[in-house]
């Protein structure tokens, strides 16, 4: 039990040198008791002390002291300090309470300084020689390089005397390192035998923020209790009888026109990929007949190239956009009350959005056409209206493809043409048969999250579980990919989490901690997180290997590296915000974005979702993933920015940090109106690149990745195009009972 006097006199050393050094006044000894035995007090009157130190009181105290120990070890920054903190642990015989905590920053400072020749040539001699001893002490091979120890041999005196002196002096150094960086005031002794024993204590208790997050909308009772009545062989056996149905009445049509526009409506229906060859093959037949050459294009009607122009790019064919050199010259005489002439606009105005980079005349053509079916939207065709505003609302080509369907098949009851009771019937039954199988994921899901507990334990953060499914109905609705829906929900709601500890809840100093602990992925570090941590990295380190396995299991490609370095750059990301937030600190808009693109959690979103297409092949996927990095930038670019139009004012009335439009503002003195009306151009270049990078797609994994990638990007303006639907689940509830509850009578 002398360790334990040791212990608590070597803090009271700590405390006595710091106070004198700081210029306060110890006003009573760090440790006093109520028994005879009292602290010496004058020459005279010497009063020895009993040694008797045995007891739950003493090893309380023992066990009261390494903890706090403990949290200061973790809260000391820079280099040197850690390094004489950890001679002083030794050198007192205490290093044994904290071989854990010493292990890992020596393994850290050794990978940040020790572990090659051009790390050493940026540290002091001090740090060196420290750091030396310290290393080959607890096995570190450093070796006996002269640019480590030339300098030392030259001026070994000076060298002594600065050992002599980090001997008297560590504690100094350390505890000012500690309180400048810590920012503590030494108000009370840390252990009184007045009071109960506690932990270090700071000036003022730490205060959590609050972002007042309004509870889900969606229990778990209700999730389990809803059912579909759209399941089993009659009504698949329907869906099977109506597509070779549609398969025949494609084959017979005939013109180009009407070829694309079954084309085009088939898409909008959400019923496409039920014909996908079929679509493939025509699209094929009528690029060549139409559209590879010049001459052809000119003996086409505009309203054929405009149309065949949209579905072409979308496709990945590389038609220019000289198909339109003299668009004015033949829109000239066109009538708004003419059905022909205003779907020709229409879809003229649609095309411009396929846009790449420097396309001038395109983007001609969209400023043209918006002008116009703007200025005539009061002449236009009654049957065509409704698609003109929907239109001019936002383009098709950045609607997500499930939201759309579920809007179009309504409209399209109401649309004349060739056999619309077929295809109707097909999509109608089609949604409701794919929306039952949705609702299955999300039961599935709603049990994972239960199982978590993450709703009432970490209750500071959001509970969006049916929202951020929605996401991923958003980003793939396909019923093969069900698999993909379960596991990208789990990203989903991780993210959700992770993001409000690091932007409301997390001190920094913890947060500091839990990324260096996802940066690791070390279980074993997770005793230093305080409780709400230790809970929400388990679950979530849990979950990530669950994927792991079930991907190594079904196709024996190990993915943990891949998805550990993107978690691990995303908190390091989020760290960096919080630490903006902290020192009160404005990026400039480049300097944000650079950021932001990461911590905006596209880069992990779609990391998972390189493993989840229909494609097993290791090298298949590894080349995909480095071909698809422009293709992640521009959907995480979309997504940030789009997220900041939607969420900035929220998010600035609660204290979070400034976002693009405030970075734009603060560097450039612009209003907001002007910077709002600058990020929506950054979008629409984003997407000009967007588009040109998709056309590359050559193999089926690149048109599958390309599609969600896309389809995230689309997410982003549908969640946020008219507020933040993610964070205020009342503007999204209507969506959710739509596409996920409520099937189509």
């Amino acid at each position: 039990m002398a360790l334990v006097h040791l212990f608590s006199n070597s803090i009271f050393l700590y405390k006595k040198s710091y106070a004198k050094s700081r210029g306060f006044n110890i006003c009573k000894t760090l440790y006093s008791s109520q028994s005879p035995s009292k602290a010496i007090t004058t020459a005279q009157s010497l009063v020895r002390r009993s040694a008797n130190y045995k007891g739950n009181d003493y090893t309380s105290r023992a066990d009261t002291l390494i903890d706090a120990v403990k949290s200061m070890i973790w809260k000391v920054s820079h280099s040197l300090s850690t390094l004489e903190l950890i001679d002083d642990l030794h050198r007192l015989g205490i290093a044994y309470h904290f071989v854990d905590d010493i292990s890992h920053l020596l393994d850290m400072i050794y990978h940040n300084y020790y572990q090659t020749q051009d790390k050493w040539n940026r540290m002091d001699l001090n740090l060196k020689a420290l750091g030396f001893r310290l290393m080959r002490q607890h096995g570190y091979h450093i070796p006996q390089a002269t640019q480590l120890w030339a300098l030392a041999l030259i001026i070994r005196t000076s060298f002594s005397m600065a050992l002599v002196r980090f001997f008297t002096m560590s504690s100094f150094f350390y505890k000012d390192s500690y309180a400048k960086s810590g920012g503590f005031k030494i108000c009370k002794p840390l252990y009184s035998s007045e009071s109960t024993p506690t932990a270090i204590t700071t000036a003022q208790s730490l205060v959590r923020r609050s972002a007042n997050y309004k509870v889900s909308l969606w229990s778990f009772d209700h999730i389990q209790s809803l059912s579909t009545k759209y399941k089993g062989n009659d009504y698949t056996s329907r869906v099977d009888t109506l597509i070779a149905a549609v398969k025949s009445m494609i084959r017979k049509v005939g013109h180009p026109l009407s070829t694309l526009e079954l084309i085009d409506d088939l898409q909008r229906l959400g019923i496409a990929y039920h014909f996908v060859d079929d679509i493939s093959y025509l699209l094929e037949m009528i690029y060549h007949d139409y559209y590879e050459t010049q001459d052809k294009w000119d003996r086409i009607d505009l309203n054929l190239k405009a149309l065949g122009f949209r579905l072409m790019r979308q496709h990945g064919y590389l038609v220019p956009q000289d198909i339109f050199r003299n668009f004015t010259d033949t829109t000239r005489n066109l009538k708004p009350h003419l059905y022909n002439d205003m779907m020709s606009m229409l879809n003229l105005y649609e095309a411009s959005y396929h846009s790449f980079e420097n396309e001038g005349i395109l983007d001609d053509l969209r400023h043209f056409t918006a002008k116009y079916l703007k200025e005539n939207i009061e002449q236009i065709n009654e049957n065509l209206s409704s698609l003109v505003t929907h239109a001019l609302e936002l383009p098709l080509h950045w609607r997500v493809p499930r939201v759309e369907a579920k809007w179009f098949i309504l409209e399209y009851e109401n649309k004349s043409g060739m056999n619309p009771t077929l295809l109707l019937e097909l999509a109608k039954l089609d949604f409701n048969i794919v929306q039952g199988m949705h609702l299955e994921d999300l039961q599935h899901s709603s049990r994972w999250w239960r199982s978590t507990s993450w709703d009432k334990n970490l209750s500071f953060a959001r509970d969006r579980l049916v929202e951020n499914f929605l996401w991923t109905v958003g980003v793939n609705y396909l019923p093969r990919f069900s698999t993909e829906r379960k596991i990208l929900l789990k990203v989903n709601a991780i993210i959700t989490t992770i993001d409000d500890i690091y932007d409301v809840y997390g001190s920094l100093d913890e947060l500091e901690q839990f990324t260096y602990v996802v940066e690791r992925w070390d279980i074993n570090l997770v005793g230093k997180l305080p409780q709400y941590m230790k809970i929400c990295f388990i679950g979530f380190y849990n979950s990530i290997n669950e994927i792991t396995y079930k991907m190594l299991t079904k196709t024996g490609f190990m993915i943990l590296p891949y998805l550990k370095k993107e978690w691990a750059d995303l908190c390091k990301a989020y760290l960096v915000e919080a630490r903006w937030h902290h020192n009160g600190h404005t990026p400039t808009l480049e300097e944000y974005l650079d950021n932001a693109c990461v911590s905006i959690a596209a880069p992990v979103i779609l990391m998972h979702l390189n493993f989840l297409t229909s494609i097993a092949s290791k090298e298949e996927i590894l080349q995909g993933i480095k071909r698809a990095k422009n293709i992640v930038r521009y959907s995480s670019l979309i997504l940030r920015l789009a997220n900041d139009l939607g969420t900035s004012s929220d998010e600035i009335a609660r204290g979070d940090n400034p976002k693009s439009i405030q970075c734009y503002m603060h560097e450039t003195g612009a209003t907001e109106t002007e910077a709002r009306k600058y990020i929506q151009k950054l979008i629409m270049e984003t997407w000009k690149k967007l588009n040109k990078e998709r056309t590359g797609a050559n193999s089926q994994f690149l048109r599958e990745f390309n599609d969600g990638a896309t389809n995230l990007a689309r997410m982003a303006q549908f969640m946020y195009g008219d507020g933040d639907r993610h964070g205020r689940p009342e503007l999204t509830r209507p969506h959710v009972v739509s596409l996920l509850f409520n099937p189509i009578q």
